[in-house]
């Protein structure tokens, strides 16, 4: 027998070994690990039948290499037609954040299941007859679905320390999945997120890799209906994402570098792909980012032949299926978006290319012919994507419609149980007074922006990618906070003024709602800024200045995807509740809010909260971990925490320094997936030379100029931008509020740098320009370097800032990056910065050039 994840009692040769979790409760228990010398061994719960295989291998002997190609493709719904899925015999497809059936937002669940029978209808009528599978991202329940019930993002669920929670929580998520039509959730996300700056941090259940590795085999158990050698029949495919340190990045970037030493990534950040394993998890989502150090340079894993063969499949036995992200085969040094045979001899089986699936197809084969990939890793791609179709029922299974829970709207509602994860999810961090509860009979003054908000209280991955773009009119199922404490005290009782205009005297108590806004991967990134919340959100303090010191109560309730350096807000407030993304069901924070309509609270922080504003990586056993409050940390309601005035410094600048005079050693980021404050997009033209700021969904239009979001790197991490001709126009990033002291750049000789593709050459004068509050400028002529870059390729730009020297005045830059043309020009931008030093590389443009 193997024992409990703690042990490493079996050893082949010398290998530890590991499998289930010892039990507590009829769920996995968070229990200590002990270090392991190497790669585990994982026994999974869903073993190898003969029969399956001799099954296996008949089916693929009869297979064309088209075909066999086709299995390991998975474009996105609205990139392929089902015609094209039995045309190609597609053996998967996926939607994206924010994709729906015919693009509708409100798509009813008859709607998902009619194209989802589509597919499948169309892959049945291929000369192969195997069954497409459909993959989504439920994250925090069927997310992408109108009407569902969203459950608290993986970091509230994490504060809850309750596997059994989790697993019924997949368990429910599966039935949503299979009402709307969907085979394959691309969940959970294992990551053991080191630094908080991370934009994909509330994904993580923890930085505790013990809650991380109980939790994932709880999420698999769950979503695969506790499957042996098939997936249940209530179950749908579980996904085990990002192998493998996409939480151990480097400042916290997404995509990033772990620098992670072999050791750390065994025991840190391979925990939790040790329990979904051993419960079973059929598929494994390779990750973004790279693993290099000193002693390993594997660079992006999606290359990686050590981790995805030698390590998941090799060490750790894994059987199932590999698949790649959102176009991650076009990081891979040497390839692109639709060629990557690195990426396939690596051992990817399924790769995920959401649009440029017909030139991968055919990129692919001619490699195959080529003999620059073996016929063998095709043969086991395949091999592998029809053992998991057949343990998931796939291949002797029914079209989506006709199968359990199809259509029922009923199936994508669970209240109560989301209303009990918010509850098991609220960490109370200050009560001063027992404030906390509030009587039933209690009078309250409510302010601030997310107390009325869904948007808010649901975050990313909510509807749309980045969960933004939503009204309260999206989730006619789901209440909000502030709804929830009307139905608890009365409407008589509530009063609510998002500004805080309200005198609080006379109240028995303010509760401010306040907190992040919605974000998703990198774009949540926080970058070299600081944690402080009150330069991230200023207009919360401000809600907070206004009814705090007024002899009213302030009870603040904090809605973030991550800890925060929170000092000021803490002080304003006499109870203060980190209740994080908690989904739907607002009702579950009014629960615990007021007196006897449930236990109190009971959540533990999963994450340590700083103490200071740079206070990051903020981890235990770490030199001189000091944080505010400890992981683990958490009143029940009849404590106070004695928490005294804490200290409000503020640092000037970021956390990393650079910029005024001195030579700059940072990168000064302006435009990364989304505006780096404090600077912000905009488009100009005879329209309105004062600019139009471009919104949060990349979007401006004037009658001679207009932008969308566009992929250039990662997805949607650009700005297409196109002129028309008519007027002239520009694109430009600019702080708002005014210059600032970039000497350090010029002094470190750095550049303009951005990446580009032009999709049609500037037909007359362009200009690159930078601002030091207009009319103070210099620019430089940029219509020959645009007219020679190959058109629909991506290219990356340097212009050395000292070509702007002439007239720039560098202490008072505020537009960074500008691009003006009075002629017809389309161009995609992303990833602008200066960077210090690039100016003197040898790919930098001269000055000479731009003149």
């Amino acid at each position: 027998m193997i024992a409990g994840g703690t042990a490493v009692a079996d050893q082949e040769y010398g290998q530890p070994v590991v499998g289930a979790p010892e039990q507590e409760h009829g769920c996995a228990k968070i229990e200590n690990n002990r270090p392991l010398a190497d790669w585990p061994k994982v026994r999974s719960q869903v073993g190898r039948s003969e029969s399956d295989e001799k099954r296996i291998r008949k089916i693929l002997a009869g297979m064309t290499l088209a075909e066999k190609v086709g299995q390991m493709t998975q474009p996105e719904i609205g990139a392929i037609t089902p015609d094209e899925v039995r045309q190609y015999a597609i053996g998967s497809v996926l939607n994206g954040g924010g994709s729906w059936p015919n693009r509708d937002k409100h798509a009813t669940p008859q709607a998902w299941l009619q194209l989802a029978d589509a597919y499948y209808d169309a892959s049945k009528a291929s000369r192969t007859g195997v069954p497409v599978i459909w993959g989504i991202d439920a994250v925090h329940g069927n997310n992408n679905v109108y009407g569902a019930t969203l459950f608290p993002h993986n970091i509230g669920l994490g504060a809850a320390h309750d596997p059994c929670l989790v697993r019924d929580i997949g368990r429910a998520t599966a039935e949503q999945i299979r009402v709307t039509g969907q085979d394959w959730a691309f969940a959970p996300t294992l990551a053991v997120v080191r630094d908080d700056r991370w934009g994909r941090t509330y994904e993580g259940f923890s930085e505790d890799p013990r809650i991380t590795r109980a939790y994932g085999y709880e999420a698999v158990k769950g979503l695969q209906d506790n499957a042996h050698r098939r997936i249940g029949e209530d179950g749908v495919i579980a996904t085990a994402k990002h192998f493998i340190g996409d939480g151990g990045t480097t400042g916290g970037k997404d995509q990033g570098v772990n620098a992670s030493s072999v050791q750390d990534m065994i025991n840190i950040h391979g925990q939790g792909y040790y329990g979904a394993l051993a419960a079973g998890a059929q598929t494994v989502m390779i990750s973004f980012n790279s693993w290099t150090n000193d002693e390993i340079k594997e660079g992006k894993l999606h290359g990686s032949k050590l981790a995805q063969t030698e390590i998941l499949k090799g060490k750790m036995g894994f059987d199932g299926l590999l698949v790649s992200d959102w176009n991650g085969i076009g990081q891979v040094t040497g390839c692109t978006n639709a060629s990557c045979p690195q990426a396939i001899n690596a051992g990817l089986d399924v790769i995920m290319v959401p649009n440029d699936w017909k030139a991968f197809i055919a990129n692919t084969t001619a490699q195959v012919e080529s003999g620059q990939i073996p016929m063998s890793r095709i043969d086991d791609a395949v091999t592998r994507i029809l053992r998991v179709k057949l343990r998931a029922g796939v291949l002797d299974g029914e079209k989506p419609s006709q199968r359990e829970h199809a259509g029922d709207a009923k199936g994508l509602q669970d209240k109560e149980l989301a209303r009990e994860a918010v509850r098991e999810s609220m960490v109370l961090l200050k009560n001063n007074k027992r404030v906390l509860p509030l009587s039933r009979r209690s009078k309250v003054l409510v302010v601030g922006k997310s107390a009325d908000s869904m948007q808010n209280q649901t975050g990313g991955w909510t509807l749309s990618w980045q969960g933004t773009g939503n009204t309260n009119a999206d989730f006619p199922n789901g209440t909000t906070v502030l709804g929830g404490l009307k139905q608890a005290l009365g409407d008589a009782n509530v009063t609510f003024s998002e500004a805080g205009d309200v005198d609080p005297k006379g109240f028995d108590a303010v509760i401010a709602v306040i907190g992040e806004t919605p974000y998703a991967e990198g774009v949540g990134d926080i970058g070299k800024r600081t944690l402080e919340a009150a330069k991230l959100f200023p207009g919360d303090l401000a809600v907070l200045d206004k009814v705090s010191g007024k002899g009213t109560p302030v009870v603040t309730v904090y809605v973030s995807g991550r800890p925060l350096y929170t000092n000021k807000e803490i002080n304003r407030s006499d109870a203060f509740v980190a209740a994080w993304l908690p989904g739907t069901e607002g009702q579950g924070v009014a629960d615990l809010l007021i007196r006897g309509r449930h236990n109190g609270f009971s959540g533990k922080l999963s994450y340590s909260w700083p103490r200071s504003a740079c206070q990051t990586p903020l981890n235990p056993g770490q030199e001189g971990y000091d944080p505010l409050f400890k992981l683990g940390y958490g009143l029940r309601d009849w404590q106070t925490g004695n928490v005294p005035v804490l200290d409000e410094s503020s640092p000037t600048g970021n956390c990393s320094g650079g910029g005024g005079g001195g030579n700059a050693t940072e990168d000064l980021e302006i435009f990364n997936r989304q505006d780096i404050a404090p600077y912000k997009s905009f488009i100009g033209s005879p329209d309105n030379w004062s600019g139009t700021e471009i919104g949060p969904d990349g979007e401006a239009a004037h009658s001679s100029i207009n932008t969308v979001p566009t992929d250039v790197n990662v997805q949607g991490d650009g700005l297409k931008v196109t002129w028309n001709g008519t007027a002239p126009g520009q694109v430009y990033l600019q702080d708002p509020a005014g210059g600032s002291d970039l000497r350090g750049y010029l002094n470190a000789d750095a550049a303009l740098v951005f990446d580009v593709i032009v999709h049609q050459a500037p037909a007359n004068r362009t200009v690159v320009s930078v601002h030091c509050v207009y009319p103070c400028f210099s620019e430089v002529v940029a219509t020959k370097l645009f007219q020679d870059l190959p058109a629909g390729t991506k290219a990356k730009v340097k212009i050395p800032v000292s070509c702007f020297a002439n007239t720039l005045d560098f202490e008072n830059v505020n537009t960074p990056f500008l691009v003006y043309t009075d002629g017809a020009f389309q161009a995609s931008f992303a990833d602008v910065r200066w960077v210090p030093k690039a100016g003197k590389d040898p790919d930098a443009k001269t000055c000479a050039e731009l003149t």
